[in-house]
């Protein structure tokens, strides 16, 4: 006879993997037990080997649908007999701490839906209901290991038929942590002033809703604000309200057959979309769109989910809306709003009335959001449904132990613990400060769920002005851990590095903004990058931006600075005054300012962007000169480009400057203007500088590839989530006859800077 001693790691709590074991454990006929220790499962079974080792070979394959396994680690033992009489499963032990973690937030499975819409089940039309299969995870867990004790669950008891299903391991309820019944789980109030009298606050809200009015939406890792998609004026109000004037609105619809009324589903799209995760997929418009105009104004695409829980299958349950928007519940810049008294003070004056429930939400989780390029699926957003699921850079260094703290915006950190990286929920923009103690207490929470008591690295970014990097310096010194300062698109090329499995490559870093290892504003570069090390190969040709950030709100002063090199003052005051005085607050008065400050060289930064250039190109089109929310005006000129035909090409040039290529930009610019003036279609205009800019960083990198040897290009930044300029920057390079990767199970955007940095820790430290 054997005995074996297994730890398994990885997701295996709160996901009905005890229960599994239990019955692989009958079906083999093995005796022990299985029990939770620290974020970790343990097992011991003894019996005859063979059969060990069929139930360990089982273990790895016939595991829950949600659990993933990263590490089994068996001890076999000699015995003389067997120690226990049968197999059982055992209160949880916080005595060991492993690397495994809580798993994300998944949507509602089948049978519990079945359930919810089963007259007969006492479960009917309970907006709560979960098992082990499903509902919520992360943002319900305080600590580990993962028991109902230690999640906002405890404040339920459950009654007596809950808890026979709780208790009973064939049932699929067993140890389901989140599980709960109409009798004994969280309730559901409408409340406007007060709380409202009505048997049915969801059927209510609905009826609300189809009356034109806001509601305020607690769900399961937050706040949405709703109102009917179809409803132009609900959507203007709202808008009003919230001080968004432009700013797309995600959509929730009941079904794949609503969504077909107005955009068009692929086959990977209709995939994701029904995903357990149901993040947000950004869909093209239809023709037969039949949505409010101003859901996304000026665009070609929308933001679509399905539902994820059961409030949200239960409300549609009572409309024939195709669609509601569903948009975070925070004023711009603020972390989504959780807790009840927020919630009603917060949004007072927002919201009409307010859907609240009595369950904490521990871990705020905003919506993941992803598009398509190329029928290639790419993360804008990873957060609910993927966060907090680690990556894995065992293959870079087990050893190192790293907090890696992103940049400003679009931030997400990461905890780094035994190889495992686990990258937060959407953190959002960290010069709030409300966001930015969001980011303390969410990575105090995600360190003490990953047993992470100890540093040796703090990461950040170079930029010494992000609150980010002095928290970083904090924390370093309070823990006695190394400072890693790391520039922002040699951060953004790892990551993209990592998730191909590439150690060399030409990356084209192509965003807004980030800070340069030279002091300047970087955001268009090719670097060479080979293990811990970069080289700066090439860039978009430096811009001067007038007025600094006021350049990125207002890009016509962007415009007009790349436009002064070629025209003097008179006829630049000409130009602008005759066709983009409208972009100027003050009118000829602020763009005479302007030209002043271009002149003298004050409060003038240097800038490579390329997301300013694209802003530049929006502007001087006449599609977006003002920027009011992130992304807006290359994202109105990729909608414009989107109807073109393609017909239109302008030449660039690339020359080679101080041991670097450098694309031309302002000839760019100055063919787009000459072709504006020849009474070009615009839509063909946008499309030509857009695919202008996308070819030139291709050339670039084709001719750092050429000089290095290296066979390998990839692209990274915010700029790639552009589908056209993704495309061309690929075709081009692979016409050269060169690989191209892309972020695949990351972002492009600053949400995975802090994975390159933790990529970084592991190189350097590990």
């Amino acid at each position: 006879m054997y005995r074996a001693h297994i730890i398994v790691e990885g997701i295996v709590q709160g996901v009905g993997f005890r229960p599994s074991v239990y019955r692989l454990a009958d079906e083999t006929r093995l005796t022990g037990y299985v029990r939770n220790i620290g974020n970790a499962v343990e097992i011991v079974v003894e019996g005859e080997r063979s059969r060990l080792d069929e139930f360990i070979a089982r273990l790895k394959t016939e595991k829950p649908p949600i659990s993933r396994i990263s590490n089994v680690k068996v001890d076999f033992e000699r015995i003389g007999k067997l120690s226990f009489h049968d197999f059982s499963i055992k209160e949880s032990s916080s005595e060991f701490s492993g690397t495994s973690v809580i798993p994300a937030d998944v949507a509602t499975c089948d049978l519990c839906l079945g359930e919810i819409m089963d007259e007969d089940n006492r479960r009917h039309l309970y907006p709560f209901t979960a098992c082990t299969d499903c509902g919520p995870r992360f943002t319900v867990i305080e600590s580990v290991p993962y028991d109902r004790e230690r999640t906002s669950m405890r404040e339920f008891p459950l009654c007596e038929s809950c808890m026979e299903e709780y208790l009973n391991p064939l049932d699929r309820r067993y140890h389901a942590e989140a599980t709960c019944c109409p009798e004994c789980g969280p309730e559901l109030f409408l409340y406007r002033k007060k709380v409202m009298e009505t048997d049915d606050p969801i059927m209510r809200a609905a009826e609300l809703l189809d009356m034109g009015k806001i509601i305020a939406f607690k769900g399961i890792g937050g706040t949405h604000l709703v109102c009917r998609a179809d409803d132009d004026d609900a959507v203007m109000e709202l808008r009003s309200r919230l001080g968004r004037p432009g700013q797309p609105f995600a959509c929730m619809s009941p079904d794949l057959e609503s969504i077909r009324r107005y955009a068009v589903v692929s086959e990977r799209e209709e995939k994701v979309l029904k995903s357990r995760r149901r993040p947000i997929v950004v869909l093209n418009k239809s023709r037969d769109y039949c949505l409010a105009p101003s859901v996304a104004p000026g665009l070609h695409n929308i933001g679509v989910m399905l539902p994820y829980s059961g409030l949200h299958h239960v409300l549609f349950r009572y409309t024939d809306a195709p669609a509601y928007v569903m948009t975070s519940a925070n004023r711009p810049g603020d972390p989504m709003l959780v807790r009840n008294r927020d919630i009603i003070e917060g949004l007072d004056g927002i919201a009409d009335y307010f859907l609240l429930h009595n369950r904490r939400i521990v871990n705020r989780c905003d919506d993941s959001v992803v598009r398509f390029r190329g029928g290639e699926m790419a993360f804008i957003r990873r957060s609910r449904g993927y966060a907090p699921e680690p990556y894995d850079l065992t293959g870079i260094s087990g050893d190192v132990s790293a907090l890696c703290l992103g940049p400003e915006l679009d931030v997400t950190f990461s905890v780094l613990r035994k190889g495992q990286c686990y990258v937060s929920q959407h953190i959002g923009n960290t010069s709030r400060y409300d966001t930015f103690l969001f980011l303390k207490e969410a990575v105090e929470h995600l360190m003490n769920i990953t047993g992470t008591d100890e540093l040796d690295v703090v990461a950040c970014d170079l930029h010494p002005r992000f609150l980010t990097t002095g928290y970083a310096e904090e924390v370093a010194e309070e823990l006695s851990a190394e400072i890693l300062r790391v520039q922002h698109h040699h951060a953004h090329s790892l990551a993209l590095m990592f998730d191909n499995m590439v150690d060399e490559c030409i990356c084209i870093a192509a965003d807004g903004v980030g800070y340069g290892d030279d002091g300047t504003s970087w955001g268009g570069e090719i670097l060479h990058c080979t293990g811990p090390e970069y080289r700066r190969l090439g860039s978009l040709m430096p811009q001067k931006m007038p007025g600094g950030d006021l350049a990125t709100r207002y890009p016509a002063r962007m415009l007009l600075s790349i436009l002064g090199e070629y025209h003097d003052a008179e006829e630049l005051r000409e130009i602008f005054t005759r066709r983009y005085i409208h972009y100027f607050p003050h009118g000829e008065r602020e763009i005479d300012t302007v030209i002043k400050q271009l002149e003298s060289g004050l409060n003038v930064s240097l800038s490579t962007s390329t997301g300013r250039v694209l802003d530049a190109i929006s502007a001087a089109l006449n599609i977006c000169g003002r920027r009011t929310y992130e992304g807006e005006c290359t994202m109105k000129l990729e909608s414009a480009a989107f109807a073109a035909r393609g017909h239109l090409k302008i030449p660039f040039e690339v020359k080679r400057s101080k041991g670097r290529y450098i694309l031309n930009t302002s000839g760019i610019l100055l063919q787009v203007m000459d072709l504006l003036e020849r009474g070009e279609d615009v839509n063909e205009i946008a499309y030509a500088g857009q695919r202008a800019v996308a070819e030139g960083l291709a050339e670039m990198a084709v001719l750092a590839a050429v000089d290095t040897g290296v066979e390998c290009i990839g692209g990274t930044g915010g700029v790639f989530y552009n589908e056209a300029i993704s495309l061309a920057v690929r075709d081009y390079i692979n016409r050269e006859g060169y690989g191209f990767i892309q972020h695949r199970n990351s972002c492009a955007g600053d949400g995975s800077v802090s994975l390159g940095q933790a990529v970084l820790a592991s190189l350097k430290y590990g």
